[in-house]
């Protein structure tokens, strides 16, 4: 028996972005990283996040996204969403507290930008951090490479 898709997996399936699938993964170096492979940009009191390029990878090409609300309080650990893919679904865990100030819209229109795009285009939010120390917690791209 075939495999039910929910009708937002069908329906995305057509809006996602197609990519080539490489034989590596990428890891950038100025980022944080959190074993349950989502990145950190930090910039001030301010962090962008979204999941690794080992992460969309191995979930395949991304049918939909559960975006978090805006507003909305995150602690370090905690599930704010989900990703959902051909293949898979998955939550999506917060590497730092704070108040979510931004959510990445496009994803709802196009989730293959966490595929074609992890890194750029691909963020999911921005968080507001209320304890800037939690990104001490997080591993580096040195480390985060090692653990691949």
């Amino acid at each position: 028996m075939a495999s039910k898709l929910s009708w937002a997996s069908r329906a995305a399936s057509y809006l996602r972005v197609s990519v080539f699938h490489r034989g590596f993964t990428s890891v950038v170096k100025d980022l944080k990283y959190a074993k349950s492979h989502e990145w950190v940009k930090v910039e001030g009191n301010s962090a962008t996040i979204g999941i690794t390029d080992r992460a969309q990878d191995r979930l395949g090409d991304v049918v939909f996204v559960e975006l978090p609300e805006v507003g909305a309080e995150v602690t370090q650990g905690s599930s704010f969403g989900a990703v959902e893919s051909l293949k898979a679904a998955t939550h999506v865990y917060s590497p730092v507290s704070g108040k979510i100030v931004q959510v990445n819209e496009e994803l709802s229109a196009s989730p293959g930008l966490i595929n074609a795009f992890p890194y750029e285009k691909g963020w999911i939010m921005k968080v507001e951090m209320s304890n800037a120390n939690e990104v001490n917690k997080l591993m580096d791209s040195d480390h985060y490479s090692k653990i691949l």
